[in-house]
Order: C-alpha cells, then sequence, then structure tokens
C-alpha cells in the first residue's frame, strides 16, 4: 500500500472531498486523524474506515481559525500515533456576493477558515515533520488560485494566497525533507458547490442551468464536473511522492478548465 504506516491529519474530513480523501488515504494504509468541527460527521468517516478499511483513525474537534486548538488537536494526533507525516488542509467554506454587497465579517470569515486555517495549521504540524526529517504539506487550494470568477472576491483571495503560502513552504521546507503542494479542482459537486447553483443564478439573473453548464463548466474541454474521487487520488499521489522533485507545485483537476 502507498501510505503503509503514514499519519495524515485531514482539516474539514467529516464530511465532503476532506471525507473522501481521509478514506482514500486509509485505504492505502494511511493512519489517520479526523479533523472537523462537525464531530457526527467526523465520527461518520471513522467508522467508515474502521469497517471498510480496517484502518486506524482518531477524532478531533479543530477550528482552524483558533491557534490553540489547532495546535491541541495537532499535538493529540502526534501523541496518539507517534508523528505526523501529512498535513491536507482542506478545511473551508463558500460565501457569494458582489463585492459591494459583501460583508466585511463575512469576508473575513471565510479568508480566515481558508488561508488562517492553512496558516496555523502548517506552523503546528512541521514542529513533528521538520525534526523526523520528512513531510508533505497539501493544500486545498482551487481553479480559483490562478483564475477569478464574479462574485468570489473572498474565495478568490483565500486561494490566491494558499499559492504563495505553499509556495513559501516548498522553500522554507526543502532543507528538512517537507514538501509542499497545493491541489486545484475545478467544480467538485459536493454539498458545497451544490449550494452555489441557485446563489449564483439568482446574483447572475440566469438560470440554474446556464450557472452549471456557462458558469461552472463552461471552461472545461468535456462539460464534466471533477470527482472527489478525482482529487482524492491526487491527494494519495502527492502524500506517497517521496522527493523534492514534485514540491511548490499547483496540480489542476480540471477537466482541463485550467492549463497552467
Amino acid at each position: 500500500m502507498k501510505l503503509q504506516n503514514n499519519v495524515a491529519v485531514i482539516t474539514g474530513a467529516g464530511s465532503g472531498l476532506g471525507q473522501r480523501i481521509a478514506l482514500s488515504m486509509a485505504k492505502e494504509g494511511a493512519k489517520v486523524a479526523i479533523c472537523d468541527i462537525n464531530m457526527d460527521g467526523a465520527a461518520e468517516t471513522k467508522a467508515i474506515i474502521e469497517k471498510e478499511h480496517k484502518g486506524k483513525a482518531i477524532t478531533l474537534h479543530m477550528d482552524v481559525t483558533n491557534e490553540a486548538e489547532v495546535n491541541s488537536a495537532m499535538d493529540e494526533a502526534a501523541k496518539h500515533f507517534g508523528r505526523i507525516d501529512t498535513l491536507v488542509s482542506n478545511a473551508g467554506i463558500q460565501i457569494v456576493h458582489p463585492i459591494e454587497e459583501f460583508p466585511y465579517e463575512a469576508f473575513r470569515k471565510l479568508v480566515a477558515i481558508h488561508l488562517d486555517g492553512a496558516f496555523l495549521t502548517t506552523k503546528a504540524a512541521v514542529k513533528y515533520m521538520y525534526p523526523q526529517k520528512s513531510g508533505s504539506l497539501i493544500y486545498m487550494g482551487s481553479v480559483h488560485s490562478h483564475e477569478a470568477s464574479p462574485l468570489k472576491s473572498a474565495y478568490v483571495a483565500a486561494k490566491h494566497g494558499i499559492l504563495g503560502l505553499s509556495r513559501v513552504m516548498a522553500k522554507e521546507g526543502a532543507k528538512h525533507g517537507v514538501r509542499s503542494n497545493v491541489i486545484c479542482p475545478g467544480f467538485v459537486k459536493t454539498p458545497l458547490v451544490e449550494k452555489q447553483i441557485p446563489e449564483q443564478a439568482q446574483n447572475l439573473g440566469i438560470s440554474e442551468k446556464e450557472v452549471v453548464e456557462n458558469i461552472m463548466l463552461g471552461g472545461t474541454v468535456d462539460k464534466e464536473f471533477t470527482t472527489m474521487q478525482d482529487v482524492a487520488d491526487v491527494a494519495v499521489f502527492l502524500a506517497s511522492f517521496e522527493t523534492n522533485a514534485l514540491t511548490g507545485q499547483s496540480l489542476a483537476v480540471s477537466h482541463g478548465w485550467y492549463m497552467g
């Protein structure tokens, strides 16, 4: 198995992409720390890992915007499993408004979860990765780490910031054997994206069908959504890659929407 005994800390792992990544890593032999504020979802992920993959997992409450809670959960994961090999910074939300109507509080909330959360979890994880001279930092970016879309000033700003953070960590982490990369999915049909369809239709004054075909999938080569498994497979690949030959990169998983 590709990740035999690899210890992975995954944020937002109680649902959606985070859950699928956790299950895929466990299937490949990883021991998983399932971090979320939704502890019912975290418990569900843990139960699936234990039943379907006979894997080892723990659940940890982690508000990624709370430094003390991030540090405490990371310390607990390291104490329980003895090390930390992989961080998947995945926790995120979506809020859409035209900028003239975007509440500043909502802007700050989104940026804090995506970008502050990536910073705080990285800071907590490398404390364990650096001494062992190995580790993989995996950030959940987006095609919006490279491209812009209307109504998403907060999301696009945060995802661009994650790209910069990852590139800095590739340079800082290199001498410690720690790699840093960003996964940049296109639209993945998760509950988060399902919620955006009617919101964008209302804000843009178009039909939901037009949102899907023209806004979400208009730039793809085949009008197909990226799947959660597509993203999870890339996460497993990045966690299992062993050298700095692949670091500081952003991998677009987007059916050709972004070709960088």
